[in-house]
């Protein structure tokens, strides 16, 4: 059965984080394209249907795959990544006039290990930009791991603090679902996250109940500290918030390179738009 296309909404927070994406895209693919016999490549890992509509006004506008393909000059190859069978199908719609873009229909944590990065790698002088902005906790640790590794893929990434906390970073944890942990703990990469979010304390019967102590920000630095000694990124500036309407922390958006060029262009770009989504 084929399921019917539906174009993600989205707010004015996530056309900041597109735009970050296409300002740094377009500053990596001018630096790569000047390196005689490096070839540099796209990667979107939860691609959609490369078109979204807006909240507020229900106009559709480019998402970051179409940016990408609009890049100047362009990127060599573009690997769109999708698991929904009719996101696939307008995608290749979309872009079946350009021989330079593949289009992968299947999970990305499966389909970047396997199949896209293994054409990334930096001994082949081979280098890429690949967003990870999952649905949620839906990314699992290992491919962040696979990308660090790699050596020539840098990463933007998404990380779903309101996901958490509506799913897995309760203030009492004894209602979590086992899958919801099971979630959690496949992104974050081991169970080290509970002894970050929870502290044990002292019940009136002399038992002990887990309560919640870490912040939105605390959780996330120590993401970033993970990204940086365990996953083994050189660089990793500073997230930046993203909010909501209601000033609410959507997620943070994370840079990750082993650049330190690029990572001081992707600071400077989070940096200017800092202020459009508070901090």
């Amino acid at each position: 059965m084929v399921s019917q296309l539906q174009f993600d909404r989205i707010g004015y927070w996530s056309q900041i984080k597109l735009e970050i994406v296409r300002e740094y895209a377009h500053a990596y693919s001018t630096i790569l394209a000047k390196q005689p016999g490096l070839t540099h490549v796209y990667v979107d890992a939860f691609a959609g249907a490369g078109v979204h509509e807006l909240k507020a006004t229900g106009e559709l506008v480019p998402g970051s795959p179409l940016n990408a393909l609009a890049v100047e000059p362009p990127f060599k190859e573009v690997h769109l990544i999708d698991l929904d069978q009719s996101r696939v199908r307008h995608l290749k719609e979309l872009t079946s006039d350009r021989k330079d873009v593949f289009v992968h229909e299947g999970d990305c944590n499966t389909v970047l290990v396997q199949k896209v990065f293994p054409r990334i790698r930096y001994e082949d002088y081979r280098r890429g930009l690949c967003l990870l902005d999952p649905y949620g906790l839906s990314l699992r640790w290992e491919v962040i791991v696979a990308a660090a590794k790699m050596r020539s893929i840098e990463i933007f990434l998404n990380f779903p603090m309101m996901d958490m906390n509506r799913n897995a970073l309760w203030t009492n944890p004894s209602g979590i679902s086992t899958e919801d942990l099971e979630r959690m703990t496949a992104f974050w990469g081991d169970e080290s996250w509970r002894t970050i979010v929870y502290r044990g304390q002292l019940t009136l019967d002399g038992g002990e109940d887990l309560v919640k102590v870490a912040t939105n920000r605390e959780v996330a630095t120590a993401f970033r500290k993970r990204l940086r000694e365990v996953a083994g990124f050189g660089e990793v500036p500073e997230p930046i918030p993203i909010r909501n309407s209601k000033n609410a922390i959507v997620y943070y958006l994370f840079f990750a390179s082993q650049n330190a060029t690029g990572a001081k262009i992707a600071r400077q770009i989070m940096k200017k738009y800092a202020n459009h989504v508070g901090s």
